[in-house]
């Protein structure tokens, strides 16, 4: 995986990039002044393909997809930013749709929202977003764990010597796990720790993102001998 980005400084800081994609207007332009009343930078995409070619021009440091766009879609634009970089990704959708929101986590997202949303609640997720994906100023030992091999201050996973490419989101939920083995997390003290303390959100972000993590750190991701669920209580890492 990428390795973890510098330090950004303060949370609103100038260099702050946000990419919006979104082919209504109306809302594009919302979004813009809400997240320029933030102090951050935004460009905005129409399409697409506008979004991956601005991205490869300007990376930014939180991108923003509705799922409903013309020409590629939401999911496959998130797939194709996925491949490009480990940056943050948050989908937009319309409708408080299961399929929808698990599609887009399932593409690579790391958080998303449902239309119509206050201009607070955007600020207040990309923040939480901007926060976590810095690392922490505390050194953290290596883990090791059978074949998988945790390296928190380089933010760098392996399975059997080989790397790891998780996101960031991905990376985090793991070293959570990790700096407690055995220990069961329920679903909302992940949330709580892995999403934001302001975050508030369900399950199933957690739930995908377990089970986009043991397709890459297990070799049996349906019989896990590392991230294992605890029937009613939520999920642990096995030692």
């Amino acid at each position: 995986m990428h390795a973890l980005r510098p330090n950004y400084g303060t949370i609103q800081d100038v260099g702050t990039r946000i990419l919006s994609v979104e082919d209504d207007e109306r809302i594009r332009q919302a979004v813009k002044l809400a997240l320029e009343d933030e102090g951050w930078t935004v460009d905005e995409a129409e399409s697409g393909e506008d979004a991956i070619e601005i991205f490869q021009r300007q990376p930014a440091d939180v991108v923003l997809i509705d799922i409903m766009l013309p020409g590629i879609d939401g999911f496959e634009l998130c797939r194709t930013i996925r491949r490009l970089s480990d940056v943050p990704v948050v989908m937009v959708t319309a409708r408080n749709d299961t399929h929808d929101i698990v599609a887009g986590l399932e593409a690579g997202a790391d958080d998303y929202l449902t239309k119509p949303f206050a201009p607070k609640e955007l600020s207040a997720r990309i923040r939480a977003l901007l926060r976590r994906t810095r690392p922490s100023s505390t050194p953290h030992a290596r883990i090791t764990l059978g074949d998988l091999e945790i390296i928190p201050d380089e933010g760098k996973v392996a399975r059997g010597g080989e790397e790891v490419d998780l996101t960031k989101t991905e990376f985090r939920l793991l070293c959570e796990l990790a700096d407690n083995p055995g220990k069961v997390f329920s679903r909302e003290s992940l949330l709580d720790k892995v999403w934001g303390y302001d975050y508030f959100g369900d399950g199933r972000l957690v739930d995908v993102h377990i089970r986009r993590l043991r397709t890459k750190v297990e070799v049996d991701p349906a019989n896990p001998r590392h991230v294992v669920t605890v029937r009613g209580l939520g999920y642990r890492l096995q030692t």
